[in-house]
């Protein structure tokens, strides 16, 4: 095992080095990232999505071999429902129109475009220059160019900003395309339809911009039902808006590490899983993305990765929409204690259980006890209590002759075989009766139902190691199902819900070369297929258990990869399906590795949480700043001092809430 560690050490080591060296994307002062084009190996395309409350854009963009730019957008407009109403269900239109492919200055098209830099802020930036040479008696006249690309946060349109900038010593004459085109989706294919799609320039027509002087127009993509108004657009305010909101949550919940990249990953993480909140006729709905997942909810997305890490932010409408995908859930229980479904589509309106029993109630329970005790609200926690005890009953139900929880499948939904019990829903349903119990004396529903769950949780504990515990692959580990004998990604999940029996085993199994690979686990040992969940699971699990050394090597070569490298600048889905979307509940995961695992916050009760710091050997600090949650706003700052970790948790004045000097890897309790 030691020999496998010291390969491992050396081939990440080596992936560590070799992903530096081949950085495309740097780090700006202001934490946005920049890409600077002059000397790069072209040509490289990349695309990005980008939400707001209307509407989501996946947008490609690149330069190609001959220094051009090129763009094209993918658009969604999830509450303009197209037939079938399913969960694909909203209108999507590919556009591809330049509006710089049409500019013409002193009546003719340029001899040549350079792009500088490209830039991410949440806005896509480009800096480029339109060269002319067409006349042999006079030098080649250049004029900048910058343009910004972006989503409205809260109306159904996709907008450019385009300056255009003469830096020379005289005036010269542009024409700037006038574009007013509409596409119709026609009633019959649409829902309350027919749907108009428009787009258009703002402000174009024949310019002279004087030496030294600029020039601004826009393009805008909107679309609107037919019996409705389109919106009128100021894409000055629309860009305010979307920098407002930005800010906002690059103000709250900030990392703060001797690791430049990683707290900018952080940062531009809850930029992607805070925008993909759709404002639906169910309420707001946070949605996966990826051109796919809008206007509804999953058991797994939103309930158990995302939900329960949205009260630490801050972020009202992100608390809200949890607490709606809660409500929509909660409409699904009946006394026959029949499946709830994995989604809630369409708005709201219809459900999606194509794959079963995913071990649902397992994801919605672990989710919404964690969120009702971080969110450190009574009457919010006494409404998703009825919800927290149906799925716990239901899971109950489910409960195997080997004590371990059944189901038809997990949330790969058949993709990868789960066999009738897996390790997943058993070890979510674990985490949930711990919360639950934790709920049950804040909601002082009495303490024999605490302690029965608190009992159920232990024996469960009991059941997971007999089942599950195996030897696989010469690893002391486990079998994700009976029967099981390949390594799974998904065997890091007992290190997420503090079951730690086998932690060693499983620490070594996860970096061996039998999982890890360059974009992290594969989801199954000898499988070329990887999703991003797995990893960041892992990643938490393996800061939990205390393998600080080498979950920061990983870290550090992950965040790199995915901030810094060739597909930026957020986590993704998966591989070789949807090509790696920019999903956006795997932003919150990556976030969850640092409050959950190198921190190791863990809520308890509605005003108290228990930390567990795993400050690595090579920093001397780390802190969160504005942290949300357990009814204030407050710091967490860990800091070396003599050999002990210091943990000090802050109020907004800098004021001592609490103080405490321990090992590191100690868990004690805060309450505050």
């Amino acid at each position: 095992m030691k020999n496998i560690f010291l390969i491992v050490l050396f081939l990440i080591s080596f992936q560590i080095n070799g992903q530096n060296n081949a950085n495309i994307w740097e780090i700006n002062k202001d934490c946005s990232i920049s890409w600077s084009v002059n000397g790069a190996v072209l040509p490289h395309h990349d695309d990005i999505e980008m939400s707001g409350k209307f509407i989501s854009a996946v947008v490609k963009y690149g330069v190609n071999a001959d220094n051009s730019f090129s763009i094209g957008r993918e658009i969604v407009w999830p509450m303009l429902r197209i037939i079938p109403n399913q969960t694909r269900g909203g209108l999507l239109r590919t556009i591809n129109d330049d509006v710089v492919e049409g500019i013409h200055i002193e009546g003719r098209r340029p001899t040549q475009e350079l792009v500088h830099e490209v830039q991410h802020d949440g806005t896509l930036s480009v800096r480029r220059e339109l060269q002319f040479s067409y006349f042999r008696t006079r030098p080649v006249l250049k004029l900048q160019l910058e343009s910004t690309h972006f989503t409205s946060y809260d109306q159904p349109v996709f907008c450019e900003k385009y300056v255009l900038r003469n830096p020379g010593d005289k005036a010269v004459f542009v024409e700037i395309p006038e574009t007013n085109k509409q596409w119709l989706a026609h009633a019959e294919r649409t829902v309350d339809g027919p749907h108009f799609v428009t787009y258009q320039t703002i402000n174009g027509g024949s310019k002279k911009i004087a030496a030294g002087d600029s020039i601004v127009f826009y393009t805008t993509i909107s679309a609107h039902r037919q019996n409705e108004k389109a919106a009128d657009i100021d894409v000055e305010e629309e860009l305010v808006k979307r920098a407002s909101f930005v800010g906002q949550l690059c103000d709250n919940l900030v990392l703060e590490t001797p690791d430049k990249t990683l707290n900018t990953a952080f940062a531009f993480a809850k930029i992607r899983a805070n925008e993909s909140i759709y404002q639906t006729k169910g309420g707001p709905m946070h949605g996966p993305g990826g051109l796919n997942y809008y206007a509804a909810i999953w058991a797994n997305d939103q309930a158990e990765y995302i939900n329960p890490f949205f009260p630490f932010q801050g972020y009202d409408y992100g608390n809200e929409s949890a607490i709606n995908a809660f409500r929509h859930f909660a409409r699904f229980m009946n006394d026959a204690y029949e499946p709830i479904p994995s989604s809630i589509i369409a708005e709201g309106i219809s459900y999606w259980n194509g794959a079963g029993d995913r071990g649902d109630a397992a994801m919605i329970a672990y989710g919404a006890a964690r969120f009702a005790l971080t969110y450190g609200d009574k009457k919010t926690a006494e409404e998703l209590w009825p919800l927290i005890e149906w799925c716990l009953e239901f899971s109950r139900r489910k409960i195997n002759e080997h004590g371990v929880v059944s189901s038809d499948s997990d949330e790969l939904e058949g993709r990868f075989p789960a066999g009738d019990a897996n390790l997943c829903t058993s070890s979510l349903y674990y985490d949930a009766l711990q919360s639950a119990s934790f709920l049950c004396r804040e909601l002082q529903l009495g303490n024999e139902l605490a302690d029965n769950y608190a009992t159920q949780a232990l024996t469960l504990r009991k059941n997971i190691e007999q089942y599950f515990g195996a030897n696989v692959m010469d690893f002391d580990t486990y079998r994700y199902y009976e029967g099981n004998d390949i390594l799974r990604a998904w065997i890091c999940i007992p290190l997420t819900v503090g079951i730690y029996e086998r932690k060693a085993a499983t620490i070594d199994a996860l970096f061996s070369p039998d999982l890890w690979t360059a974009d992290g686990l594969a989801t199954e040992a000898g499988d070329t297929t990887f999703w991003d969940r797995s990893t960041l699971y892992g990643l938490r699990g393996v800061f939990a258990a205390g393998e600080t050394k080498r979950g920061l090597e990983f870290l550090k070569y992950y965040s790199n990869r995915r901030l810094l490298g060739d597909r930026v600048p957020y986590p993704v889905e998966a591989y070789p399906e949807n090509n790696q979307r920019h999903l956006s509940a795997e932003s919150a995961l990556y976030c969850r590795v640092y409050i959950e695992g190198l921190f190791g916050i863990r809520p308890t009760g509605f005003n108290s949480f228990s930390i567990t710091p795993q400050l690595p050997d090579e920093w001397d600090y780390m802190n969160i700043r504005k942290m949300h949650g357990f009814g204030q706003q407050f710091d967490v700052e860990l800091i070396r001092k003599k050999g002990k970790v210091q943990v000090m948790i802050k109020d907004t004045q800098g004021k001592a809430l609490f103080r405490k000097s321990v090992t590191n890897g100690t868990t004690i309790q805060v309450k505050l």
